[in-house]
């Protein structure tokens, strides 16, 4: 099992706000190539989001399935198959220099549990220190939706 760790210099809520938002799973996720759909319910219990894994052209078209959320807790399914499914769990607590936000990943089905857990806790580890990376990258750099709005209405009307 592999458990990684991060603190990012923003706000609970601005994690929690990418986390929410599955059409952003393929940004931050490292391997997830492309996002399909996302279930309107996302990430309530038993929402989906369709995405791809690879590298185009070889791409396998797989599925993320929400098995709990809860303040400061997201449990996943991650579908990769051929090489298998894991379980996911990513955590938030705030501490004073912003958000620490881990994640615990580990294979629970197919060809990945034949991987000796040294070594597959090493690559998961590895994969999951960029994807926290990538997570913080949009967190940390969130426009507030206010300024947002502002910012396009003010193009627009300059136009």
């Amino acid at each position: 099992m592999s458990i990684t760790s991060r603190v990012m210099a923003c706000p609970e809520s601005d994690v929690w706000a990418v986390l929410d938002d599955g059409w952003l799973l393929g940004l931050w996720v490292v391997g997830a190539s492309r996002i399909r759909r996302v279930d309107g319910e996302w990430p309530g219990l038993g929402a989906k989001v369709e995405h791809s894994v690879g590298v185009w052209p070889a791409l396998v078209d797989d599925a993320t399935i929400a098995l709990e959320r809860a303040p400061g807790r997201l449990k996943l399914q991650a579908k990769a198959w051929p090489a298998g499914e894991a379980e996911v769990l990513i955590e938030t607590r705030t501490v004073p220099d912003g958000t620490e936000v881990t994640i615990t990943e580990d294979a629970t089905r197919g060809p990945g549990l034949l991987i000796p857990k040294p070594l597959r806790t090493s690559l998961l580890h590895w994969r999951n220190v960029e994807s926290l990376r990538r997570l913080a990258f949009l967190a940390e750099n969130r426009v507030p939706q206010d300024d947002a709005s502002n910012a396009h209405s003010h193009r627009a009307e300059s136009r």
